[in-house]
């Protein structure tokens, strides 16, 4: 089992040596595979990393910017349960805009630009609904878990769908001791519909001594790319959990099954292993709004973050 260890005492470096010390195990020993992109990648098999939340601290990398308010705008956006990227774009948030793309370009043969492609969804509600559905993605399975109810004919009926981040927050409050707060995204009947399945698959709460835990397991992980959104999404879920359920922020765990780095990615790998962490930066929610699905970007204020120059790479579709 590959972990982020370190020989030398862990409380006493910063918390972001786990992750460069991730991906500099990946880079150097990960098993060379060729993968559903054709990129190919360097992989390793069941990792973890564990963040304290406490005193608004946050899993928000400083070896490079990570641009936390698109990951926040992204996060707002799972939980209104939309599957079209027309409200991502109105924001410019493009996380999601290569999957559509790709299949606009193999069905139509048109060579449209990124920028062209977001401006008509944008634009054109007839065009993004034709294409800029992403199927029943995180946000759908999160809060309209499709059911069906058995018929005396034999057939099955669409029932109520389930939404189960209202219902974690609901058991969190009046049953804080049980073992089944937990939000799933892996829905096997629905996954040939979605534009991606979920990577981040397994959100998991744990109250303890009047502290909200959280542990993510994550099928598949991009490490160099996906993971620093990850890490940051899942805590401030977390985090905006922990406030509406009357619980301080306690420790957040992410495992991740393949983990791995993409080998055109070598450029951004090896200047982000030349770096060292700086400063620590933290996340104060400025209100408390009625319910879980009511926070607002101007909510979130992140408070002595000054990262390192922005590195890029090209995403795998």
């Amino acid at each position: 089992m590959a972990t982020a260890a370190s020989t030398t005492d862990s409380s006493a470096r910063h918390p972001e040596w786990q992750y460069l010390d991730l991906m500099r195990e990946i880079w150097e020993n990960g098993s060379e595979r060729r993968d559903r992109t054709g990129v190919g990648t360097r992989s390793v098999f069941g990792t973890m990393l564990r963040f304290d939340l406490v005193n608004g601290r946050m899993p928000l990398l400083t070896t490079k910017r990570v641009y936390w308010k698109t990951a926040t705008r992204e996060m707002l956006w799972f939980l209104t349960g939309d599957t079209n990227i027309r409200e991502l774009c109105k924001q410019n948030v493009q996380i999601w805009t290569d999957w559509p793309l790709d299949k606009y370009r193999r069905e139509t043969g048109e060579e449209i630009s990124r920028d062209d492609f977001s401006k008509r969804i944008v634009e054109e509600e007839p065009f993004a609904a034709r294409w800029g559905e992403l199927g029943p993605v995180y946000g759908k399975q999160w809060v309209d878990w499709p059911t069906y109810q058995y018929q005396p004919d034999g057939s099955y009926r669409r029932g109520p769908g389930i939404n189960q981040v209202a219902e974690v927050v609901d058991s969190l409050r009046n049953n804080p001791g049980s073992r089944r707060h937990i939000i799933e995204g892996w829905n096997v009947a629905q996954l040939d519909g979605m534009a991606l399945p979920p990577c981040h698959k397994t959100y998991q709460f744990h109250v303890a001594d009047g502290r909200l835990n959280c542990a993510l397991y994550q099928r598949s992980c991009d490490v160099a790319l996906g993971l620093p959104f990850n890490l940051w999404s899942a805590a401030l879920l977390q985090r905006m959990i922990a406030q509406q359920t009357d619980l301080e922020p306690g420790e957040f765990v992410w495992m991740g099954g393949d983990t791995h780095l993409y080998l055109n990615h070598t450029d951004l790998v090896e200047q982000q292993l030349a770096r060292e962490p700086v400063g620590k930066p933290t996340l104060t929610i400025a209100r408390e709004p009625d319910t879980i699905f009511d926070y607002a970007i101007d909510d979130f204020v992140v408070e002595n973050y000054e990262p390192q120059g922005a590195l890029k790479a090209p995403i795998a579709v």
